[in-house]
């Protein structure tokens, strides 16, 4: 029935106007209008009086919104405006009190609100990994060395620096760079308690946007399980009765009274527990690509023994098939256990695998700054080790190779960095005296936590077996 309609009816059996609608009643009433049984409509508007009346009011909305948006600014007596825009370099004072150059890659106001002075800034020391990316304020920096952002005709940004190359990003191209680092620039996480260690993060990790205004971060150490609140881990910690990672225990052994131990965790069969490492493996790399799907991956969790437990102390992973031999995915020393030979122990028993396997390894590319220390430190007590016996008088690469499982090109670039490593006639020489020898392995350093191979308990993975049964 029409409004038309309706108002003909007798009164008493009219209905009044759905005032639930935000649209206009019908019969060209408001919906503010009555609506009721012999109600006069109102006179409908022009389209152009209806037109200016909708943009009068947001037109207003939108100025007001606007100066509500606009930040104060301020002239200081180096004539430089307050707040400092993103992008400006200046000179910042470190934790050494000297001052070096650093990038703003963000700001926000300061707890008294958008006062130009209380701002503080996300920067980058440009002489420093980007693992030291902090949060400061004007007070630490010398204003008279800012060089603001210059913008061109076209309104957009000068580029003033150009940006370096990165090894650590090398399989970036420059717009997936840029993206890579818009997306991480700013540490979401500050801090995580895991265990009785209390650890500042390095870099940005995408956990669910739920965690992500949280600034410290709650793990239990043996599920991985994490936490906003305290009182949240120690309720977990009370039901919890899994004092270790889940996953197979291959390797348990005592150096110099430590008891340490590997765990084999199947990405498929503890998802939960792996994606979690990953999360909190990301605050402390920053050229790793974090992968949610960890079904293609074993996990080899390092653990501290003692009388409360299992302890993580860092891990690697691998994949289960991988078509480039690769024997390493991703490695990671946690900070609170860093400078104990541990990180060195990781790729030892990387290697021990691939001895068991009887497989050529090497470690994904690209290798980070420290990683790649860490390998060439690896490589070269190995690789000396065998040339410093009296009995290996003549050694080729390929032999090399077979004893160590040691890739090629690895032991070719690990030669030519100590120069023990010519050229001659179309093949490679290496020269290697014995008091060079004892110096390169003496600057080398100690192997850290040595691994027993007799204490290894395992089986490789067997990807025939498990598709059988994925079948079956």
């Amino acid at each position: 029935m029409t409004a038309a309609a309706e108002g003909a009816t007798d009164a008493k059996a009219a209905k009044p106007a759905d005032t639930t609608n935000p649209g206009p009643a019908k019969g060209g009433t408001s919906s503010g209008g009555s609506g009721g049984a012999g109600a006069i409509p109102k006179a409908e508007p022009s389209k152009a009086v209806a037109k200016a009346a909708t943009a009068a009011p947001s037109a207003a909305a939108a100025i007001a919104e606007k100066k509500k948006n606009e930040v104060p600014t301020k002239v200081t007596a180096e004539g430089v405006t307050l707040p400092l825009d993103v992008g400006t370099r200046v000179q910042c004072r470190w934790r050494d009190a000297q001052f070096y150059p650093v990038r703003l890659i963000e700001r926000r106001a300061g707890q008294s609100g958008p006062q130009p002075e209380e701002y503080e800034y996300y920067v980058h020391y440009e002489q420093f990994n980007r693992r030291l990316d902090t949060w400061v304020t004007i007070a630490d920096m010398n204003l008279a060395t800012a060089e603001q952002e210059e913008f061109g005709p076209d309104g957009k940004k000068k580029r003033k620096h150009e940006d370096a190359h990165d090894e650590e990003h090398a399989e970036f191209d420059p717009n997936a760079l840029r993206e890579h680092e818009e997306v991480t620039k700013v540490r979401n996480i500050l801090k995580v308690e895991l265990g009785k260690h209390e650890m500042d993060t390095w870099y940005f990790s995408p956990f669910p946007p739920e965690y992500t205004t949280c600034k410290k971060l709650f793990f239990c150490e043996f599920s991985l399980n994490f936490f906003k609140r305290k009182e949240q881990l120690q309720r977990h910690l009370r039901k919890n009765e899994m004092h270790h990672p889940p996953g197979d225990e291959i390797y348990r052994n005592t150096f110099k009274g430590r008891t340490s131990a590997f765990f084999e965790v199947d990405g498929k069969k503890h998802k939960i527990f792996c994606q979690n490492l990953c999360y909190l493996a990301k605050l402390f790399l920053d050229h790793k690509t974090l992968y949610y799907d960890v079904d293609l991956f074993l996990f080899y969790v390092l653990c501290e023994v003692d009388e409360r437990g299992y302890h993580i102390v860092g891990y690697f992973s691998k994949e289960k098939c991988s078509e480039e031999g690769y024997n390493l995915a991703c490695i990671l020393s946690l900070p609170a256990y860093q400078r104990k030979g541990y990180g060195k122990m990781l790729i030892s028993f990387s290697y021990e695998l691939s001895k068991v396997e009887r497989k050529v390894g090497t470690p994904e590319r690209p290798l980070s700054d420290l990683g790649l220390v860490s390998y060439r430190g690896y490589w070269t007590r190995e690789l000396l080790a065998i040339l410093k016996e009296p009995s290996r008088t003549v050694m080729s690469i390929k032999d090399l190779s077979e004893l160590t499982m040691i890739k090629t090109e690895d032991i070719i670039s690990t030669l030519q960095h100590l120069n023990l490593l010519a050229y001659q006639k179309g093949a490679y020489v290496i020269c290697a005296a014995p008091e060079v020898i004892e110096k390169h392995l003496k600057a080398a350093g100690s192997p850290g936590v040595e691994v027993d191979p007799g204490k290894l308990i395992w089986t490789p993975y067997n990807a025939e077996k498990e598709y059988a049964s994925f079948k079956g």
